[in-house]
Order: structure tokens, then C-alpha cells, then sequence
């Protein structure tokens, strides 16, 4: 993986994740997610599901006191990943930015989740495209996995207390 894109997620408190995105393995998933971030389109999104040992999910709701809202306007796109037909190398290793999906294959669109810990069986069903860059980041990610969750309307392993994306910007 040659060309790579840095990305910052600074979350409503501060702290943040610096990732590197690989055009080369995943390019409409790269060009999507960084047109979405561009546009401002994670701006106030929260991660809105979390499982400690597992993966922290964001990109489409933001949280409200009575449950989360979803945000609409992420356009859907091709699932870059082996058993969709694509050649995808990225593996699910602790670190690893993939985009979350229905069962249907292309139905990502702004939804993404960050791995905390290895995830193999992931690996060719998902499209990754990045990683996270320092052990910093990959630490941050963790400890928002580890943040107590509940339900929230018709929605299990939602933060507690919202863990809200300030904004996530291209450098």
C-alpha cells in the first residue's frame, strides 16, 4: 500500500485517533469516506455502538436523550472486499477503520467502525481501508471501548454517556 491519506477524528472532548486510509486497497471507500468527512457530514455524529474486546461504530446517528437519530444523506457504495468480489489485503487487526454494512453487500455509505482488538473473521467480508497511525490512537479507540453502554430505544451497546465526533479532518 503506497499512497496513503491522514485523517484526524477529534472527538467532543478533545482527544483524538489519527488514521491513514489506503486508496490503493479500498479507492471508493477511501474517496467516500474522505468526501464525507470533507463535507462535514461526521460533525457532531456519535459512535453509537461499542463492544469492548470487539469494535467502536460511528458514522450515522446522533445521539439525542430519548435515543439516536439517524443521519441521512451518505450515498451507498461498493463493497470492496473478497467475498464481494474485490482484492481487498487489509486485514481486521486491532486498529483497523472498515466500513459497517447491512447483510447486503454494497450497502455501506457512512457508517464505519474501528476494530479493538483482532477480528479475522471479519477479514474479506468488510471493506477495510485504514489503520489507525500511533499506539495512541489505537489506545483512545480502545478506551472507547471500554466506556459503559446500554440500550437506547431499539439500539443495545449505545455509550451511556455520548462519545461524539467533533469532526474528522483530511490533512
Amino acid at each position: 500500500m503506497e499512497k496513503k491519506i491522514y485523517v484526524t477524528i477529534t472527538l467532543e472532548d478533545g482527544a483524538t485517533m489519527r488514521l491513514e486510509l489506503y486508496p490503493d486497497a479500498a479507492p471508493v471507500t477511501v474517496q467516500n469516506f474522505v468526501s464525507l468527512a470533507k463535507m462535514g457530514y461526521y460533525d457532531g455524529l456519535c459512535f453509537h455502538r461499542v463492544i469492548d474486546g470487539f469494535m467502536i461504530q460511528g458514522g450515522g446517528f446522533v445521539h439525542q436523550k430519548n435515543g439516536l437519530q439517524p443521519k441521512s444523506g451518505a450515498k451507498t457504495i461498493r463493497g470492496e472486499f473478497a467475498s464481494n468480489g474485490f482484492d481487498n489485503p487489509i486485514k481486521h487487526t486491532a486498529g483497523t477503520i472498515s466500513m459497517a454494512r447491512t447483510q447486503v453487500k454494497d450497502s455501506a455509505s457512512g457508517q464505519f467502525f474501528i476494530c479493538v482488538a483482532d477480528t479475522p473473521f471479519l477479514d474479506g467480508e468488510y471493506a477495510a481501508f485504514g489503520r489507525v497511525c500511533d499506539n495512541e490512537s489505537l489506545q483512545k479507540a480502545v478506551a472507547v471501548g471500554k466506556v459503559r453502554t446500554g440500550s437506547l430505544g431499539y439500539y443495545d451497546d449505545v455509550p451511556l454517556t455520548p462519545v461524539v465526533i467533533r469532526s474528522i479532518t483530511v490533512e
